[in-house]
């Protein structure tokens, strides 16, 4: 059975949330979620007939979203902290955390530890496309300033993530640039350019517009561009939202249009750009599995990331890209 360590404790509304999303998944699927924080307050919002369920391991502090990502590998008896020691002492097979980003990347990084050929993370995320697929995008977030070898790193773990968890048999890989031509970017990415060559689905560089167009699966980027890229997205989406339900206000047909869609359309598309129905995004490149949620996750949000951790679990991903390292470095 899979056993997912849960940092109860994190999050911007505390354990509520996230044992709710516990529970939601519990009744989905067949799994061994191992709650780590305060368990007077986690056995305060599980119901009985989950007690025995799950497992509880008690720590007694909590890395607040305020506090420095960089300390947090010196605060042992914190719920990440602790949640992150079962997997690398294999008491875990994976972590879903919705605290401390930061924080959740370092002791990741330090206490889980890197596959064997990988120099730094990537934190990966999911984007909607018009073609009803996903775009799978990374790095967005865990390492801003980056050296070719890295974005290489990140398009040969994107590949193998997007083939064998996202299910996508010849997943398309592009490299983000200022134009599609050959010769466009920056030092960072014509530098890279010729290394993503080696990949069976490199497809060369690509525009923002294509993240969104379904012309690729994978998308290759520095932390810092893609972090950005993914809080204008975020906020684009909103807006466009916002604005739909302004405009529709101010018209009597525009009302009743929207009434007839609301099922049918609108459900649909939020279904689309909804980030809660990915759950979280996996730091590809460490020996484990570490699913990081924002954190204002909803219940929704948790039993997602838990599903996500469970099929990143069963696929034994990180054997194929320590493999497909070492098979690219000797040609």
């Amino acid at each position: 059975m899979i056993r997912i360590a849960i940092d109860a404790m994190g999050g911007d509304f505390g354990p509520e949330p996230i044992i709710e999303g516990v529970v939601d998944a519990l009744d989905e699927q067949r799994f061994l979620p191992i709650l780590v924080g305060d368990k007077e307050e986690i056995l305060s919002f599980l119901p009985q007939y989950y007690i025995d369920k799950v497992e509880i391991v008690e720590s007694t502090d909590v890395i607040a979203m305020s506090d420095s990502a960089t300390d947090a590998h010196k605060r042992k008896d914190s719920s990440i902290y602790m949640a992150a020691e079962l997997v690398r002492d294999k008491k875990a097979d994976a972590l879903v955390s919705a605290g401390h980003s930061g924080a959740t990347m370092a002791v990741s990084l330090l206490r889980i530890g890197r596959i064997k050929g990988i120099a730094r993370p990537a934190l990966a995320t999911l984007m909607p496309s018009t073609t009803n697929s996903k775009t799978l995008v990374l790095d967005v977030g865990a390492v801003t300033d980056c050296k070719p070898q890295n974005l290489f790193e990140f398009g040969a773990m994107g590949e193998v993530y997007a083939k064998h968890v996202l299910g996508i048999e010849n997943p398309r890989v592009g490299l983000l640039a200022n134009g599609s031509e050959d010769n466009k970017g920056n030092e960072l990415t014509k530098a890279t350019f010729p290394l993503l060559k080696v990949l069976n689905g490199f497809i060369g560089n690509i525009e923002g517009k294509d993240i969104f167009n379904g012309k690729v699966d994978v998308v290759v980027c520095d932390g810092y561009t893609g972090n950005i890229l993914l809080k204008t997205s975020e906020g684009v989406v909103s807006a466009v939202f916002d604005l739909m339900k302004q405009h529709i206000r101010k018209s009597l047909p525009a009302k009743i249009g929207a009434l007839m869609m609301k099922k049918k359309v609108f459900k649909k598309m939020k279904t689309q750009v909804d980030k809660d129905e990915y759950g979280g995004a996996p730091l590809l490149g460490i020996n484990g599995c570490s699913i990081i949620s924002h954190g204002a996750s909803n219940a929704k949000a948790i039993k997602n990331a838990i599903f996500q951790a469970i099929r990143y679990s069963e696929s034994d991903i990180n054997t194929t890209i320590a493999n497909v390292l070492k098979e690219k470095a000797s040609k």
